[in-house]
C-alpha cells in the first residue's frame, strides 16, 4: 500500500468490493438511457456508444488508485445526466 499525506491511494480489497454494484449499476443505467428514444442516434452509433461505453468499463476495471476510481464514478454518473436529459455525452 502507498500513502500520500497519510491517506490511502490505493484501492484495497474491501474498497473495490463496496465500488463493484456501484460500478454495475451505473454501467446498467448508461445503457439503459442509450436505448432511449429521446436520443438522436441510429442503429450502428447506439451501437458504437454501448461498445465505447463497455470499453471504458473495462478499462476502469484494471484501475486501483481511489482517486480515479473515484473520478470515473463521477465522469459516469455526469454522462448518465446527459443522456437522461436527452443529450449525448
Amino acid at each position: 500500500m502507498a500513502k500520500a499525506g497519510g491517506g490511502m491511494i490505493w484501492a484495497t480489497a474491501e474498497d473495490l468490493a463496496w465500488n463493484r454494484p456501484v460500478v454495475l449499476s451505473l454501467y446498467r443505467q448508461i445503457l439503459r438511457a442509450l436505448n432511449s428514444p429521446a436520443l438522436p442516434l441510429g442503429h450502428a452509433a447506439r451501437l458504437a456508444k454501448k461498445a465505447e461505453c463497455r470499453a471504458i468499463f473495462i478499462f476502469g476495471a484494471e484501475e486501483r488508485s481511489l482517486h480515479n476510481i473515484r473520478d470515473l464514478l463521477d465522469a459516469a454518473r455526469h454522462s448518465l445526466g446527459l443522456l437522461n436529459r436527452g443529450r449525448l455525452p
